[in-house]
C-alpha cells in the first residue's frame, strides 16, 4: 500500500480484498433487488420495506409512540417493519403507526423495563466473558455466556437473571470465548498487531482519515500498511474500553484520496452514509483475514465484558469474524456503513457470535464524516471532479482503507486485478490475509474461492 499516484480510470478499492464466494454471491445478485423492491413497496399496510427505510420508519415511530415504543425489528424474508408496542390509553398513535406501514406487535416488556434489567446485570453480573443485549424479536434480555464462564461465575449469572423475573431475560452458552479480534500478521501494522480498516473518512479539519476499533488504536499510535514498513497513518482519537470500540486514524499525508467505496470483485459497493443498524438487517462483514462474510443483526446497545474491560452501546450479530478482522467494515447491500468489527466469540468455521461499534456513534465521537465528501487534502482533486462505477474514475491514485492500493491496470468490471495489493491483502495467486488466494478456483467471475 504505498502513497503512489496511479492514473485515473482505475479502480478504488475501499475495504477489500478477496471475497469469500458464498457471501458475495448473496450480495452481487440482490444489489439491484433491493433497490427495485424499495420503488414496487406498496401503499397498504404493512408496507414492503428496504432495510434503510425500515431503519428510518423506526426511528420516526419512535418518536410518534412515545413510551408505548417497545423496540422494533426487521422481518427480512417479508421485507418489513414489525414495531413492538406497549398497549395503553392511546390508541390512537398505534393507528397512525399501522397507517404509517409498520406491522405493530404488543408485547409485555416496555424499554424502560428492559433498560432497567440491563442495568441489573451491569451492577450484579458484570463477569469477563458475558454479555446482554436487548432483543425485540423475543422481547428480552438476551444474556450470552462464553466458555470461560463455569462454577460460581455461572451461579452469579443465572441467579441475576432469575431476579430480573420470568420472560424478562434468557441465558445461552457460547462455545468459544469473548475476545477482540487483534492479531498479529497483516493488512494494517503496529508493533506485530495486525487489524483491519473499517470506512475511510473526512475528519473535522477536513483531512483524510479511516475508522478502525479503538482497541487497534490503544494498542499503537502509528499504523503501516505493510508488516515492518513505513508508518502511513496516525491515531488522533480511540475509545476503548467504556463508552465504545472506535479509533479515528488519520493519514499521514494530506493528499491521500480516500473514497468511499467497499469492494466486492467485479464492482464496488459506493458507501453512501452511515446508519443505524435494525433487528433482522441483512450486513455483510469485510476483514483483513476472512474478507466478506455475511449475516444478521440480533440485538442493539450490547454490553460486552471483555477480559480488557467492559465495552457498551455495540451491535450484537452472528456474523463470524476472526482475529486481524477488527476494526473492518460492516455495511449493507445497498451502500449503507452501520458498524466496525469489535470482537466475539468463535470463528468463520464453527461461527459464533461477533459484536461491532456503531459507525454512526462513532461518527459522532469524533467529529467526522462519511459518504458524499471523499476526502483529499492538499489540493488533490476528489469527490465531484472523481467519477465512479464502470468506465468511471476512481480518482487519480486514490488509495482506499488503510490506504490500499487499488493497483496499476486494475480496473471494475472483469479486469484482472492480478497480484496488486489489496488492504494488506494480495491477490490474483498471492496470500490473503493468511490464506492463499492462489490456491482457490476461480469462478470466471473475479471472485476467487478461500
Amino acid at each position: 500500500m504505498s502513497h503512489k499516484r496511479i492514473p485515473k480510470r482505475k479502480a478504488a478499492i475501499a475495504a477489500g480484498g478477496v471475497m469469500a464466494l458464498g457471501a458475495a454471491a448473496i450480495l452481487l445478485p440482490q444489489a439491484n433487488a433491493g433497490q427495485d423492491g424499495a420503488s414496487s413497496g406498496q401503499a397498504a399496510a404493512p408496507k414492503t420495506l428496504k432495510a434503510s427505510d425500515a431503519s428510518d420508519l423506526a426511528s420516526q415511530l419512535a418518536e410518534l409512540l412515545g413510551e408505548a415504543f417497545a423496540g422494533s425489528y426487521y422481518d427480512a424474508e417479508q421485507q418489513q417493519l414489525v414495531v413492538n408496542v406497549i398497549s395503553g390509553d392511546n390508541n390512537n398513535v398505534i393507528v397512525q403507526a399501522k397507517k404509517a406501514g409498520a406491522q405493530i406487535r404488543e408485547v409485555d416488556n416496555s424499554l424502560a423495563e428492559l433498560a432497567a434489567g440491563a442495568q441489573t446485570l451491569k451492577t450484579d453480573a458484570t463477569i469477563p466473558g458475558t454479555a446482554w443485549a436487548v432483543d425485540p424479536r423475543t422481547n428480552k434480555i438476551l444474556v450470552t455466556a462464553d466458555s470461560t464462564v463455569t462454577g460460581a461465575k455461572w451461579d452469579q449469572l443465572e441467579s441475576t437473571v432469575d431476579t430480573l423475573g420470568s420472560g424478562m431475560a434468557t441465558i445461552k452458552k457460547s462455545a468459544g470465548t469473548f475476545k477482540t479480534f487483534l492479531s498479529g500478521g497483516d493488512a494494517i501494522f503496529a508493533g506485530g498487531a495486525r487489524c483491519s480498516a473499517g470506512f475511510n473518512v473526512v475528519a473535522g479539519d477536513g483531512t483524510p482519515a479511516f475508522l478502525t476499533a479503538g482497541h487497534c488504536g490503544v494498542a499503537a499510535a502509528e499504523w503501516s500498511d505493510a508488516d515492518g514498513g513505513e508508518p502511513i497513518a496516525t491515531v488522533d482519537q480511540a475509545t476503548f474500553p467504556g463508552d465504545g470500540d472506535f479509533a479515528l486514524v488519520k493519514y499521514d499525508d494530506p493528499a491521500t484520496v480516500a473514497p468511499s467505496e467497499v469492494n466486492v470483485g467485479e464492482q464496488t459497493v459506493a458507501i453512501s452514509q452511515a446508519a443505524d443498524a435494525e433487528v433482522g438487517l441483512q450486513v455483510f462483514r469485510m476483514g483483513s483475514t476472512t474478507g466478506l462474510s455475511d449475516g444478521q443483526v440480533l440485538g442493539l446497545d450490547a454490553t460486552v465484558n471483555y477480559p480488557e474491560g467492559t465495552v457498551t452501546g455495540l451491535i450484537q450479530t452472528n456474523v463470524c469474524a476472526e482475529p486481524g478482522d477488527s476494526g473492518g467494515s460492516l455495511f449493507t447491500q445497498d451502500g449503507l456503513a452501520i458498524g466496525l468489527t469489535s470482537g466475539g466469540s468463535g470463528d468463520c468455521t464453527v461461527g459464533g457470535e461477533t459484536f461491532f461499534q456503531p459507525v454512526t456513534t462513532a461518527l459522532e465521537a469524533v467529529g467526522a464524516t462519511l459518504g458524499a465528501g471523499d476526502a483529499a487534502g492538499g489540493g488533490a482533486e476528489a469527490g465531484a471532479g472523481d467519477e465512479a462505477g464502470a468506465g468511471e474514475e476512481a480518482g487519480a491514485g486514490e488509495e482506499a482503507g488503510a490506504g490500499e492500493e487499488a493497483g496499476v491496470g486494475d480496473e471494475v468490471g472483469g479486469q484482472e486485478v492480478g497480484g496488486e495489493e489489496a488492504g494488506g491483502q494480495e491477490v490474483g495467486g498471492e496470500e490473503a490475509g493468511g490464506h492463499d488466494a492462489g490456491a482457490g478456483a476461480d469462478d470466471g467471475s473475479g471472485l476467487t474461492h478461500q
